[in-house]
């Protein structure tokens, strides 16, 4: 059975089902200090799950998948069951950080196994305070459950040799959200080149939001990636960042938006910079 359930709650409906029977809260910030933040404060009944050891398994080499390649789909499910999800949860995610930090991808994970009833806390931690949702700092009981079945990732995914044939290509369009310094190569913070994909254009995640940090309607949405895409299809239009974490802000965002989500780079620029690809600055392109 399908549920057509919008991938964004708001801290007002959470406040309403957060008691409910199959209902789970997942704290997914991510950074230094992210499980002491977690463990002084969040929200009541949330599990703290870490985007660098259960949404990803880093490799040694960094050339092959980037900064956050996504797990093996069986360690994925056995993740899921440590944390009592099984397909009859309603799993609510935030983060610190508006859904960029690692909501999204998560709820991505979750949606390209099939899961239904999966949403991220619009404005995250800081709009569910501003509405009096009840705080916790103390350790919340899991209750594993069955180990989640799940064969294949469903939603469209592309690899680095996809990205480089068609990224220059007519009626493709690959877009990166990083910030407008990193995609024009003025700064690298985090990798090792500075630059963009040749052919990638730049739509920053943080054009998904408002001033206050809250997504903008699905109806803005709609029109402004309706306009952006044009007559270009889903599976032909591929989205990327750093290493696939916040590129999954600008599909749920999509996805928000009632419009089909197309294909997720994972490897996104961690991997790009670092197998020997063409390599495009804002400088070389005046």
């Amino acid at each position: 059975m399908n549920i057509n359930i919008s991938p964004i709650i708001q801290a007002q409906e959470l406040l309403k089902l957060y008691k409910s029977e199959n209902l789970i809260i997942a704290d997914v910030s991510n950074g230094k200090n992210a499980k002491s933040n977690y463990e002084a404060k969040h929200l009541e009944g949330a599990l703290f799950i870490d985007l660098n050891t259960q949404l990803a398994e880093i490799k040694d080499d960094l050339s092959i998948g980037g900064r956050h390649p996504l797990p093996k789909i069986e360690n994925f499910a056995k993740t899921l069951s440590n944390l009592g999800i099984s397909p009859k949860s309603h799993i609510i995610i935030y983060d610190d950080k508006n859904g960029s930090n690692a909501s999204a991808r998560l709820w991505w994970m979750l949606k390209s196994i099939g899961h239904e009833k999966v949403q991220v806390l619009n404005g995250g931690i800081q709009e569910a305070e501003k509405n009096n949702f009840p705080l916790s700092s103390k350790t919340e009981i899991i209750n594993k459950t069955e180990l989640y079945k799940v064969d294949n990732w469903k939603l469209q995914i592309a690899e680095i040799e996809e990205v480089e044939k068609v990224s220059e290509t007519e009626n493709h369009i690959v877009i990166d959200v990083r910030d407008v310094a990193r995609y024009n190569g003025e700064t690298e913070p985090i990798d090792l080149i500075a630059g963009h994909i040749p052919g990638a254009i730049n739509v920053p995640f943080t054009e998904n939001l408002d001033e206050n940090g809250l997504f903008l309607s699905p109806n803005f949405l709609k029109q402004k990636y309706e306009q952006l895409f044009g007559n270009v299809e889903a599976k032909n239009i591929i989205v990327h960042c750093g290493s696939g974490v916040t590129a999954c802000h600008s599909l749920l965002a999509i996805a928000y938006a009632e419009l089909e989500i197309p294909k997720l780079y994972v490897g996104s620029w961690s991997e790009w910079s670092r197998n020997n690809k063409a390599i495009e600055t804002k400088t070389e392109n005046k």
